[in-house]
């Protein structure tokens, strides 16, 4: 085998364990970002420790009880149909399997097959495991292998939570007049670690995605900065 060869990923297992990994990274980077606007937001305000492990505290808490339960749901809604998807092809299978057949035929004749190869393959897969070949080919299902919608929540949980302890405790745990610089430093070298590893995942250029990264997340945290202070010198 050539070394192109080695290196290229093959297998839908490879790829499932991608997704999950850019999910866990843009996760902790949601948790990194919105925790430290939420923050430095209160530190613009006020420098009670106090007030600013309340406000991060409740913000990770929110935020990660948020990203379960979105990612339940919409797993939930993506399994739900794939189910449905799933009966009506073993439906189909059961009622008319020739029709069924010949639209496998044809699936895998515009996969490059010639006719009369894809006709034979389209009959041993059939004759193999018919349900599975038509999910596979026809839906782009495996049936032993649906979204779990418990596995989508905890994983958005810890990766959110992972992501906003950071600047929690980047913002509490330093003496008042160094909480504020260690926080955004932290941050910002977080937001460049997060924004390599999604290029890298997504086999992007890191270049670009970690000034994105930096720059969203430098943004926020001044936006939220500015506002803080702007209601402390009004005596909000």
């Amino acid at each position: 085998m050539t070394e192109a060869t080695h290196d290229e990923p093959h297998g839908g297992a490879l790829g499932e364990r991608l997704n999950w990994l850019r999910a866990a990274v843009l996760g902790a980077n949601d948790g990194i970002v919105s925790t430290a606007g939420l923050v430095v937001g209160v530190a613009g305000a006020t420098d009670s420790r106090a007030a600013l492990l309340t406000a991060g505290l409740s913000g990770l808490l929110a935020g990660s009880m948020s990203m379960a339960a979105g990612e339940y749901v919409s797993v939930s809604t993506q399994r739900d149909s794939e189910k449905a998807a799933l009966a009506v092809e073993r439906r189909e299978l059961r009622e008319r399997p020739e029709a069924e057949l010949a639209e496998l035929t044809e699936l895998l004749a515009r996969r490059g097959l010639s006719r009369d190869v894809a006709r034979e393959a389209a009959e041993q897969l059939t004759e193999r495991d018919a349900l599975r070949a038509h999910a596979r080919v026809e839906l782009g299902i495996d049936p032993d292998q649906l979204t779990n919608p418990w596995h989508a929540a905890w994983a958005s949980f810890l990766a959110f939570t992972a992501g906003a302890l950071l600047p929690l405790l980047a913002i509490v745990l330093p003496p008042a007049g160094w909480r504020l610089p260690v926080t955004v430093l932290s941050v910002l070298a977080a937001l460049c670690c997060t924004g390599f590893s999604s290029a890298r995942l997504g086999a992007a250029a890191p270049g670009r995605a970690v000034l994105r990264n930096v720059g969203g997340g430098a943004l926020a945290m001044a936006v939220t900065y500015a506002a803080g202070a702007m209601l402390d010198a009004a005596g909000v």
